[in-house]
């Protein structure tokens, strides 16, 4: 089997940060990648709990308005110190607090509903992950890699995708795209490293 050349990693690439650490030492488009990334998870957290979609858009925005102001707090010292994990707990929070507000608003027909309602809302991310479809979690893989995307060059890219996605040999990619297959290779390693990296917190 031919050794496999990791490669420079690119130089456009935040290397020495994940990014939630980049986010928290407010680098320029940290907190923009982090709502792109995790909007839509959030959204649909909320949406798996029966919330209307208005509901569930400002429970988004309200997750995120927590996060910005406690990201300082978040530390990831042990595998269970998850980015995601603490993004559940803060989303499980509002929606809670969400239903509350509305069984006491003059609008709401009995605490029963709303009491039943907030007692299914699994209390951590490894429970809800037992109990509901794991779908998002390709949409979630797919934003990530569109938002690294821009840090490669396009052959190298290609290579990935066609490599590790579409179940294609290393020579055959390689003729494909004119490069070698060691080339395909190490551009599989690059992007892979990159992803892992930029996910580190998750």
């Amino acid at each position: 089997m031919d050794s496999i050349n990791f490669g420079e990693p690119p130089q456009t690439a935040s290397t020495s940060s994940s990014l939630v650490v980049a986010a928290k030492a407010q680098e320029p488009e940290a907190w923009d990648r982090l709502a792109r990334l995790y909007g839509p998870m959030v959204y649909g957290w909320a949406r798996s709990f029966s919330l209307q979609q208005s509901d569930a858009a400002d429970v988004v925005q309200e997750v995120f308005a927590s996060v910005k102001t406690g990201l300082a707090r978040f530390e990831h010292r042990k595998p269970k110190d998850r980015f995601r994990a603490w993004l559940y707990t803060i989303t499980r929070n509002q929606v809670r607090a969400g239903v509350r507000r509305r069984d006491h608003s003059p609008q709401a027909v009995g605490g029963t509903a709303a009491y039943q309602a907030i007692q299914q809302i699994p209390d951590s991310l490894d429970e809800y992950s037992a109990s509901y479809s794991r779908d998002g979690e390709v949409g979630f893989l797919h934003r990530a890699m569109e938002i690294i995307r821009a840090e490669f060059q396009p052959p190298v890219w290609s290579a990935f995708l066609a490599f590790t996605l579409h179940d294609r040999t290393a020579a055959d990619v390689g003729d494909e795209l004119g490069m070698s297959a060691d080339a395909v290779r190490q551009a599989k390693c690059r992007v892979l490293r990159r992803l892992k990296e930029f996910l580190a917190d998750d």
